[in-house]
């Protein structure tokens, strides 16, 4: 059984001669050898291809490593505790790599970033494979075995399922939203959209949005958490503005105006 680390982890690479994606990572190279604990810098550009990093807007990324389907993978950490802004964190990031959480066969890790675009659906994106050495690890055998079988450092190909006139598939059904958080199941959950604070308070008392649920206290150790994102419900709130056009009110004088010229000094 493996057993991973508390410690999350960031590194990300990308294959330059080999581009199908909306996010190209320059840094690391593909194929390269990192140290296992060690800091890892990193740095991705847009790859031109659609959609670009500008129709996206959050991301989160996961350090994997096996084959190139899920079955064959080991379970992807997520290396960001909450999901990263594209417009806010730019294109690098900083992390540490555990060293108990695999074994150190040569390019067997690889990582994923799953992105939300501005219309709708996600893209996943990997990495191409890399090498972590001086882990203390050890790895399933159904991943030994997918491992044996990979001869380059190609990650597993795109999937693409941003909703767009495009893609009109991808754009995710309107109940998926209502449905509570907690009753939701696979690895990407649905919110809905944030409320939008009123002008002014009309009620001293709030009342809760869904019903309270169970509490049960765990007593042993809990399996680890299959979602991997979190999908909010497109905002149509929108808001307008411009500059006021009144005459600014002349300076006081009166006693306000000796009283403001006491602390001119």
């Amino acid at each position: 059984m493996m057993h991973l680390p508390t410690t999350l982890f960031a590194a990300l690479s990308l294959v330059t001669t080999f581009v199908n994606a909306d996010v190209e990572f320059i840094s690391p190279k593909a194929g390269s050898t990192l140290n296992g604990g060690g800091a890892i810098e990193i740095e991705w550009k847009d790859s031109g291809e659609a959609p670009s990093i500008a129709d996206l807007t959050t991301y989160q990324l996961f350090l994997c490593a096996g084959g190139n389907d899920e079955a064959t993978m080991i379970p992807c950490p997520a290396l960001t505790p909450t999901p990263g802004q594209f417009s806010v964190t730019g294109n690098k990031a900083t992390g540490t790599v555990g060293i108990g959480i695999g074994a150190d066969t040569k390019n067997a890790y690889f990582l994923k970033i799953i992105s939300t675009a501005k219309t709708g659906g996600t893209v996943t994106n990997y990495s191409p494979r890399f090498t972590l050495k001086g882990m203390m690890g050890t790895f399933p055998a159904n991943v030994v075995t997918a491992l044996e079988g990979i001869t380059d450092t190609k990650g597993p190909p795109t999937v693409n399922n941003v909703g767009d006139a495009n893609n009109p598939a991808a754009l995710p059904d309107a109940s998926l939203f209502m449905q509570p958080y907690t009753m939701q199941t696979g690895i990407t959950r649905y919110a809905p959209m944030q409320p939008i604070p009123p002008t002014k308070i009309t009620k001293r008392e709030q009342k809760p949005l869904y019903p309270t649920s169970a509490v049960t206290i765990a007593k042993t150790i809990l399996p680890l958490p299959k979602p991997q994102t979190t999908i909010t419900q497109s905002q149509t709130f929108s808001i307008s503005s411009r500059e006021n056009p009144a005459t600014p009110a002349p300076h006081p004088k009166d006693d306000m105006a000796k009283f403001l010229a006491r602390w001119k000094d």
